[in-house]
């Protein structure tokens, strides 16, 4: 008689923290959040914003109390690495897509001038107009714009604005440029790939390669690969993660008495007993207890007052 061996059921974990991702190609963001869900049986979990499935690099990842602060790092500075390919265009603007000639001019003739170079990727610093590709996750009456162009429908976008702080050359081997793009919040970097060749004069240009290496001051060198995670075992997995207060290292902090403690987990504004000369309402500022405890965030009022807005739900016990 064949008897069929059952794997023991997973126990999700209730654990908090942040995991810096160094996430792989080939695999959409959530997909990368659902295997590190698994490799840390966490019961909860979240990202950061998310990677286009061809890039790589850093992808933060939130576990349970983490993920009420996974919005911290939105609107946050980023830094890729990129590699363009002169004088073709994609039509998903990058190597995944169908691949064509941009230009009446054979790519392998084209010829640059680091001075050409270096002037047009200075035009493109600073404060930018771009249109958004069609291969993205911007909504058209609740649908994603990839959606539409997987049917073959082209839908009209208009210029967003983008804020592009440094870009410069790194590389130069025939028609292939390596770029470095440290940018704003909804920046395209397919689009200004395109848009670069086409300043160039070439037609257009696409990715063949894109990886995400700082993210407002997180880099790679705090990063874990799946493959790396999957090799360890579950304590050593745990002693990778960040705490909770590591995603507003930007805000400032606040260490608060007994009293006030009890005032902030009823819910109660706290009165400004501390200095606030520097801090402005609707400033948001990191709560302590009197052991280092982090307990939440809360947010600056006209009057100097602190009001909850998140707190540590195992402040509560």
């Amino acid at each position: 008689m064949n008897l069929q061996v059952l794997k023991p059921k997973l126990v999700k974990r209730e654990i908090s923290g942040v995991l810096l991702l160094d996430k792989p190609s080939g695999i959409s963001s959530n997909n990368a959040l659902q295997i590190a869900k698994r490799i840390f049986a966490a019961r909860k979990a979240g990202h950061t914003g998310t990677l286009d499935p061809m890039a790589t690099g850093l992808l933060p990842i939130c576990f349970g109390e983490a993920t009420k602060f996974s919005w911290a790092l939105l609107g946050a500075d980023k830094t890729y690495e990129a590699t363009l390919r002169l004088g073709y265009i994609s039509t998903t603007g990058d190597a995944e897509g169908e691949i064509s000639v941009a230009s009446q001019i054979e790519p392998r003739y084209l010829k640059f001038s680091l001075p050409q170079i270096e002037a047009v990727l200075a035009s493109f610093t600073g404060a930018i107009k771009q249109v958004p590709p069609m291969y993205s996750a911007l909504k058209h009456r609740g649908k994603p714009m990839y959606a539409y162009a997987r049917e073959g429908v082209e839908i009209e976008r208009q210029p967003r604005d983008a804020f592009i702080h440094d870009l410069h050359i790194d590389s130069l081997e025939g028609n292939e440029m390596r770029i470095l793009v440290k940018c704003g919040t909804g920046t395209y970097i397919r689009t200004l790939a395109e848009d670069i060749g086409k300043a160039l004069g070439c037609g257009g240009a696409y990715l063949t390669f894109l990886r995400r290496s700082i993210l407002d001051g997180f880099d790679l060198s705090h990063t874990y690969t799946l493959d790396a995670l999957e090799a360890m075992s579950l304590p050593q997995r745990d002693r990778c993660l960040l705490p909770a207060d590591t995603l507003m290292r930007g805000c400032p902090a606040a260490t608060l008495d007994a009293a006030a403690v009890i005032s902030l987990l009823q819910g109660r504004t706290i009165g400004s007993y501390f200095s606030t000369d520097s801090l402005q309402e609707g400033q948001k500022i990191r709560l302590y207890d009197q052991e280092n405890r982090f307990l939440g965030l809360g947010e600056m009022t006209g009057g100097g007052e602190i009001i909850p807005k998140r707190l540590m739900s195992a402040s509560l016990s």
